[in-house]
């Protein structure tokens, strides 16, 4: 039963290594592929040629027919290796010299299979790609050595946290000539790479581009001020007006924060979902189950009874017996997953049909609880069933738990969803005027006019929450945008 439960909470890429584990250990499982099982059922559904013969005359198929596809095969040429004899051989006019090479690569010439992967570049680690620029920046063996130190010392985004004198003590070497060296590694690619804090990473790429003037300098001083959206101060301490401060903003913005990151391999996550969800033709909601997200794990039992008769030693029958039960087991407990899965999704869309139609606005509030007495489950099984369960709807893909959301009590008595509320804050302050921006207290006079009670720390609770500064900051922000657009 424990087991049970467990296997409704995996996700589909712990459920196929679970399956796999099982199979190992299991020889009465056995996994078919969504291709294999079509595969099986067109061959179950295409008669055997010796069956399809016999539903015609013997006097169709006779001799005269089989000498004459013998005639037919004698007047064609089997051998292939030639088709066209005559053709010249490629030639490389523009590049003669080439010639040799361009028949030397996979898959030239005679034919040979080739390997799609000797086309593939090979991906530098960030160790190999800063070690293959020293030769041409330092030439002294003890700096290289020192160098490479450096580089082993480099977090995952690139910035050197070590301390220059213990460095130096621990390689015996003077602390000038760490810090030396350290200045050439900021010049390598990429840019900003070796840098100590945010604002010397910035510098290092604002010299590379011949942008690093005092101004410039004086905005990288200030960061925590930049943070903070307090442009007038900065306005004053880097001596520029409105204008140029939104320029240096812009580049700014074009700098990149981590730029050991570059050399990371970007690994693409594909998330399976687990059921879909389609409009159906009488204006409800079908649910179905991907066949991708279900692993078809089938039960051996020709090849259990097989052994099972030649079981002679003590122990054996009992052993066989075990493994059949366990595999009995897995199937149903996977039946059981599917189905429970299934259920739970059919209740989500039932409760959420105004979401589908209209998008975030109708979310309607929903706990685990209504979910679980509407479908007579318990609460722990619903939100074992919820995690890591993703559905698709034509709108994108949501996971489960996305649905399921706290109420916000309204005038007319109709609750409405704390992310139906977020995304109505959003939808307000998106929408203001450099002239007419909302404070926390007029957000909500507004949302008591569309019927939502809600105190204004709930806003300002939701609004930080999103990442959207106060109403001060946002109206200086957006009159420099507006005057640097001529607004």
């Amino acid at each position: 039963m424990i087991q049970s439960i467990e296997l409704v909470k995996m996700t589909h890429l712990e459920l196929s290594q679970f399956i796999a584990q099982e199979i190992e250990q299991n020889p009465l499982l056995e996994i078919e592929s969504a291709d294999e099982a079509a595969a099986a059922d067109h061959e179950d559904a295409s008669p055997h040629p010796a069956e399809a013969g016999s539903e015609f005359d013997d006097g169709l198929v006779d001799s005269a027919m089989l000498r004459y596809g013998d005639r037919l095969s004698d007047g064609l040429d089997p051998d292939f290796a030639n088709v066209f004899p005559d053709a010249p051989r490629p030639q490389r006019a523009d590049a003669p010299e080439l010639l040799d090479q361009w028949k030397s690569m996979p898959g030239a010439g005679g034919g040979e299979a080739y390997d799609p992967d000797d086309f593939v570049a090979h991906r530098k680690t960030r160790r190999e790609a800063l070690s293959e620029q020293l030769p041409f920046a330092l030439g002294a063996v003890s700096d290289r050595l020192i160098a490479q130190h450096l580089i082993d010392q480099l977090d995952d985004a690139g910035y050197l946290y070590a301390d220059l004198t213990e460095t130096a003590a621990r390689l015996g070497a003077a602390v000038h000539d760490v810090e030396r060296v350290l200045h050439v590694l900021q010049q390598f690619d990429p840019p900003g790479i070796f840098a100590r804090t945010v604002a010397e990473c910035f510098a290092i790429q604002l010299r590379a581009r011949n942008r690093l003037d005092p101004a410039m300098e004086a905005l990288i001083d200030n960061l925590e001020l930049l943070g903070r959206r307090d442009f007038a101060s900065l306005k004053k301490i880097c001596g520029v007006d409105e204008e140029d401060l939104i320029d240096m903003l812009a580049e700014i913005r074009k700098l990149d924060q981590k730029p050991g990151t570059c050399f990371e391999p970007r690994f693409c996550e594909v998330i399976i979902p687990d059921v879909a969800v389609r409009a159906a033709p009488d204006g409800h909601w079908s649910v179905d189950q991907n066949s991708d997200a279900l692993p078809r794990v089938l039960v051996k039992r020709d090849y259990a009874a097989e052994v099972s008769r030649s079981c002679r030693k003590n122990g054996e029958q009992a052993y066989l017996k075990e493994r059949l039960e366990r595999a009995n087991w897995l199937t149903d407990s996977l039946d059981e997953r599917a189905n429970t899965i299934l259920k739970v999704a059919t209740e989500i869309v039932e409760q959420q049909q105004a979401f589908l139609m209209h998008g975030v606005g109708q979310l309607r509030p929903m706990t685990l609880r209504i979910v679980a007495d509407a479908i007579n489950m318990s609460q722990s099984t619903v939100s074992r069933v919820t995690s890591n369960k993703y559905m698709q709807t034509s709108r994108r893909l949501f996971e489960f738990k996305y649905f399921f959301t706290a109420s916000i009590g309204s005038a007319d008595g109709d609750a409405r969803s704390a992310k139906s509320v977020r995304h109505r804050i959003r939808m307000m302050v998106d929408q203001e005027s450099a002239e007419a921006v909302l404070s926390d207290d007029a957000i909500v006079d507004r949302l008591k006019k569309e019927g939502v009670d809600i105190a204004r720390r709930t806003v300002a609770k939701y609004r930080e929450a999103m990442n959207i500064p106060s109403s001060f900051p946002r109206r200086r922000e957006k009159r420099a945008l507006a005057k640097a657009r001529g607004l």
